[in-house]
């Protein structure tokens, strides 16, 4: 470890974590997780736990969390459900009814939100269409966004992933994928895609707990959206390769993570080392 990475590591503050592929894999929790959690806490370290897949309400991110023995508080998870609702809140104030492409999970956080989703029928008209992560995707809702779509209503994805990280012997074709499917059907692209690498819920973070972006570490297993989102909110970026990326797309990408880990375990070491 270099002097200036010791310097670096040694002003970490708060650890942001992705979920798939960082902490766990589908259903499956990394072995190293737990004793990485109970290090951060030993050295001083605040964490919480951020995912691009809005599949989840928060209840049942927290329950999935539970389950795998990691005890975290709705102040901890950041999803792009959450970014999104802030989002519509922010620029669309008097939408209520939304056309959601999204699991019933999901559609839940939007309606504990105080929205309607509408059904798919073409006398439902709804204020904004929401593209998200959708493993309940019916061919005929698809039809039925594609249609809103084209009809020039707003258009908003929660997150730009082509795929979600799976453990099992499947391709699970995620928002970003779902949105180019839309986008060759309409000719339209998204008003704005929101989740990582958008920095808000880095800001959001930086703003609740009083620090400066150095003193931010964001760790995840993807260039496109983790490192991105560091490098957009002049935080710490920290790669894992225990989910989508290898070494070898890591180096090939135009813009580089200011530390390229195997996995949060090993990370957990050298934030102790630099503390020494």
């Amino acid at each position: 470890m270099t002097p200036e990475m010791k310097q670096r590591l040694a002003g970490i503050r708060h650890v942001a974590l992705d979920m798939d592929g960082t902490i766990y894999m589908g259903n499956a929790l990394f072995p190293f997780t737990i004793p990485f959690l109970r290090r951060l806490r030993e050295m001083g370290i605040t964490y919480s736990f951020l995912t691009n897949n809005p599949s989840k309400s928060l209840d049942d991110y927290l329950l999935k969390l539970h389950k795998m023995g990691i005890e975290a508080t709705e102040e901890e998870m950041y999803t792009t459900t959450v970014a999104t609702i802030d989002y519509l809140k922010a620029h669309y104030p008097s939408a209520r009814r939304l056309f959601l492409l999204g699991t019933p999970s999901m559609i839940s956080q939007f309606e504990k939100a105080g929205y309607i989703s509408t059904a798919d029928s073409a006398d439902d008209v709804p204020d904004v269409v929401i593209a998200a992560f959708d493993m309940s995707l019916v061919y005929s809702r698809l039809c039925r966004a594609a249609w809103w779509i084209a009809q020039g209503l707003p258009y908003i994805a929660t997150n730009p992933d082509r795929v979600c990280p799976t453990n099992e012997r499947t391709v699970l074709v995620d928002c970003g994928s779902i949105c180019r499917c839309l986008e060759h059907a309409t000719g339209r692209r998204p008003d704005i895609t929101l989740g990582k690498p958008d920095p808000n819920m880095l800001i959001g973070i930086e703003q609740q707990k009083q620090l400066r972006p150095e003193q931010i570490a964001m760790v995840g297993d993807r260039i496109y959206t983790d490192i991105e989102m560091a490098r957009n909110a002049h935080a710490f970026g920290v790669l894992v390769l225990s989910g989508e990326t290898t070494l070898e797309v890591a180096q090939a990408a135009p813009h580089q993570p200011d530390l390229i880990v195997e996995n949060i375990g090993e990370l957990g070491s050298l934030l102790a080392l630099a503390r020494e």
